[in-house]
């Protein structure tokens, strides 16, 4: 076999042109830091570093949803602050304006003040977020979830909740429908409410009730009838007697049944009713216009006012147990959105740590390559440059 000269000029070119390569590709990792700079470097790297960006990506977005996340419910949780204060100062009034002491004027005068907490109230409910949205009107943002009419405040939000993805899987509520909050409340202690008949004309006043075994309470609607000043029975929807006893005007007492009482104080009339219903909800706006109207009547103060003002407090207390349970959920979210948070930079640490060790230079390793490609180079070249000066005259002397 005869092996030409262009043949072995062209064999030396090529691996001066290979030994280029090398040495070139070690200068660009060393210029850039990185291992893998094309995928055709370390192909299952390149596809593992792929992976690992955009997991990297996912956690940045998951923690720029949070932190919008908790702008939001730091928002909600001021305002629902704001108005547990306001809801507060109106119990104060309601509470001053049921003592026995007050006047009609003086009453008039507490009512004109709560005209100011409703107003204020209102415009708590139709707050805005920083991007301009409603918070509380569900995911109809653009508009005012709150309107008032002449017969009070109706709500045209509904009842839907924003969420955000914070991690893989984890769905966390931005806000909460005015829907749950101030329309959604339950009359009364939450289970029943007690009503007294407009024809009343005793003193006897229903105070404090409570479930004492939830197990007996059927839900039903029963009617508590005092035969006479120091006797009572209570019959049900159908009329049919459930329960009676004896009534002491002087030290008043509870009237037990069906595993409720209702405390009652004041001398009844024979023929006054109180009714026990099961709860419905009532908007918080109604329960202030009921307290507002019952302060604002004339010749008040007897045991009809105190009865209707006993049965509002009731309902204001629902309505401040309402945005306190709202606001507890607030807080459970934002904790959840803590822990992913933490939990988030933990795992970009990782994703970090795994995407370096796949893809960074090791620039010891690298600095050897360097040197062995220099030198493997210089042979290469070393060596052309001999076999281009080779012929064979140069061995016919």
């Amino acid at each position: 076999m005869r092996v030409s000269t262009s043949w072995m000029q062209q064999q030396s070119v090529n691996t001066m042109m290979e030994r280029q390569g090398d040495l070139s590709d070690i200068q660009t990792q060393m210029g850039t830091g990185k291992r893998i700079n094309q995928p055709s470097d370390d192909p299952v790297g390149a596809a593992r570093a792929v992976e690992l960006t955009h997991l990297g990506a996912d956690t940045a977005q998951y923690q720029r949803n949070i932190t919008s996340a908790n702008a939001r419910l730091g928002l909600e949780d001021q305002t629902l602050s704001s108005v547990t204060n306001v809801l507060a100062r109106v119990r104060t009034l309601l509470l001053e304006g049921m003592n026995a002491t007050q006047t009609d004027e003086s009453r008039s005068d507490i009512a004109a003040e709560m005209v100011q907490l409703r107003g204020q109230l209102l415009g708590m409910a139709n707050s805005k977020d920083s991007q301009g949205d409603y918070i509380f009107a569900g995911n109809r943002t653009g508009a005012a979830p709150f309107q008032a009419q002449p017969g009070g405040v109706s709500y045209v939000g509904d009842d839907g909740q924003r969420m955000v993805a914070a991690g893989p899987g984890l769905q966390v509520a931005t806000g909460d429908p005015g829907s749950a909050i101030f329309m959604a409340v339950p009359n009364g202690n939450g289970v029943f409410a007690v009503g007294a008949a407009a024809a009343n004309v005793g003193s006897a006043v229903a105070g404090a009730n409570s479930v004492t075994d939830a197990s007996v309470w059927d839900g039903g609607t029963y009617q508590i009838t005092f035969t006479a000043a120091d006797a009572y029975e209570i019959r049900d929807g159908g009329g049919v007697l459930v329960a009676s006893g004896a009534y002491d005007a002087q030290k008043g007492g509870a009237v037990p049944f069906k595993g409720v009482q209702v405390a009652f104080s004041g001398a009844p009339a024979a023929g006054d009713k109180f009714t026990v219903a099961p709860s419905s909800n009532q908007d918080v706006f109604a329960t202030l216009d009921g307290i507002i109207g019952t302060l604002s009547q004339t010749n008040g103060g007897g045991a009809a006012m105190q009865n209707a003002l006993n049965g509002q407090l009731s309902n204001l207390d629902q309505a401040i147990g309402s945005v306190s349970q709202a606001r507890a959920g607030v807080g459970a979210r934002m904790n959840a959105l803590d822990q992913q948070s933490s939990l988030n930079d933990d795992l970009t640490l990782q994703y970090k740590t795994a995407l370096s060790d796949v893809q960074d230079l090791d620039y010891y390793d690298a600095v050897s390559r360097l040197s062995l490609q220099s030198s493997s180079l210089q042979a290469a070249q070393l060596t052309f440059s001999k076999l281009q000066n080779m012929s064979l005259f140069d061995y016919l002397r």
